[in-house]
């Protein structure tokens, strides 16, 4: 069995979470379900989790697929719950 790098481990975090928001089919059943916002909370807290406690010891790379990967998350679990507000410019 081959060993799974650090970003590897964060991007089956997120598709995990992409899962839970209904963006990608369930590995399981292969269909999409309706969005789960606690999964989907749960896997930015795991992964939030993982960036305090690593902080300092992870490459620039990972460091940054981290960042990137949260911030990512974060905007489409306000996107999916309805939190974000649209703004309209009229011209």
């Amino acid at each position: 069995m081959a060993e799974i790098s650090f970003i590897q481990f964060v991007i089956s975090l997120a598709s995990s979470a992409a899962v839970h928001f209904g963006d990608m089919p369930d590995p399981d059943g292969g269909n999409r379900s309706d969005p789960n916002l606690e999964g989907a909370r749960q896997m930015i807290e795991i992964l939030s989790l993982l960036e305090e406690k690593t902080k300092g010891n992870l490459t620039a790379e990972e460091r940054q697929v981290l960042e990137s990967v949260l911030y990512e998350l974060r905007l489409r679990y306000v996107e999916v719950s309805g939190s974000a507000k649209k703004i309209i410019i009229e011209p």
